[in-house]
């Protein structure tokens, strides 16, 4: 028994672990890489003790030298203030310098990178605000998430992503519409290159450009002609939005400018200023209020997509024309809940198991 555990100690790496502090540690080896400051710069505006992993450090001549973990120790030391805090460190006192630089070169070799589906199911796991509002807006078009492209599913995680975050949840909405008025779940009809055109005209041209027209011109052409057409103008989705374009405007009395699709520039995320806060300052008749909260605009859109699952006779072009997101506080980011005074249906706050509403109708 005692020789079996000899040898599995072969594959158990000879280390001990100490809380060094940072100004005892040393990352100045002509193997590292340069320190980047914006990398650290921005982990620290992100810190999550969580995600701290122990520093790897080679004890040679009495001096701590860092292999794996300088940008850890640099953003540790940003956000602490002081190079006296202490580290985790797994601690080697058997490398040579050689030895240190192999497993500088080699340590990301063998290692698998996490893929966009997997972190976005990940954080529906964690239950992240982003990825609950874009997953449950998916589902809303009877389509799903997907880790590779099958009927009715969507795979380009990473580009759901940036779209909600640069354009919005409404142009993310609208382009999803768009897709599948217009090609009914067609293949490569929500490849990343179509998605992103489709969101350029929308922030490009916003209503001017019709989704009756749209669905009309472009859905008499597939995907693969689309595709063709993309290809033969120029790379990317910029090609797309070009073929797009070229599709709607034909034998139309009021064309879209092609030079707008160039020079629009992705808008600004809008900042609440003491006009909108005049605007605002009073409760319109009929509207639910939600408490003030950081997250009170992705909390009200999730209310929403809520409440479809909860009414699956209403659709989510309906829940979109019954429901409005405005911002409702000067002092910080907060969403109202406008209901529909012209609707004959009336959703209770309870029904969307929400405590947080108060009901002023």
């Amino acid at each position: 028994m005692d020789g079996n555990t000899e040898d599995l100690q072969k594959f158990v790496p000879q280390v001990h672990f100490e809380q060094i502090p940072i100004k005892n540690l040393c990352s100045n080896q002509d193997y590292q890489r340069n320190l980047s400051i914006k990398h650290v710069q921005r982990a620290a505006a992100n810190f999550d003790l969580y995600q701290i992993n122990p520093v790897k450090v080679s004890r040679r001549d009495g001096i701590n030298y860092v292999f794996n973990g300088q940008h850890t120790i640099e953003i540790v030391a940003l956000i602490s203030g002081s190079r006296e805090t202490p580290v985790w460190c797994m601690v080697y006192d058997d490398l040579v310098y050689t030895q240190e630089a192999d497993i500088f070169a080699n340590q990301m070799k063998y290692v698998k990178s996490l893929l966009p589906y997997e972190i976005f199911m990940a954080n529906i796991e964690a239950g992240n605000d982003r990825e609950l509002i874009i997953r449950d807006l998916v589902e809303s078009y009877d389509l799903s998430i997907t880790s590779s492209s099958r009927p009715g599913g969507i795979c380009a995680v990473s580009t759901l992503i940036n779209i909600y975050e640069k354009y919005g949840f409404h142009t993310l909405d609208r382009v999803l519409r768009l897709c599948v008025a217009t090609w009914e779940g067609a293949p490569m009809s929500f490849s990343s290159n179509m998605l992103n055109a489709i969101a350029r005209l929308d922030n490009a041209y916003g209503e001017t450009m019709k989704d009756d027209t749209f669905k009309e011109k472009v859905g008499r052409v597939s995907v693969r002609e689309i595709s063709r057409t993309a290809r033969e103008r120029r790379a990317g989705s910029l090609g797309f939005a070009e073929a797009l374009l070229l599709e709607y405007n034909k034998k139309s009395k009021y064309s879209l400018p092609f030079e707008k699709l160039y020079t629009h520039k992705t808008p600004k995320k809008r900042e609440t200023s003491t006009e909108d806060e005049s605007c605002q300052s009073s409760t319109p008749e009929g509207q639910l209020d939600l408490f003030s909260t950081d997250q009170a605009k992705r909390i009200a859109q999730s209310l929403i997509l809520r409440s479809i699952h909860t009414f699956p006779t209403l659709r989510f072009p309906f829940m979109q024309a019954l429901f409005y997101l405005i911002p409702n506080s000067s002092s910080a980011p907060s969403a109202t809940l406008y209901m529909n005074t012209h609707s004959k249906y009336l959703l209770l706050p309870d029904t969307l198991s929400c405590k947080q509403i108060r009901c002023d109708i």
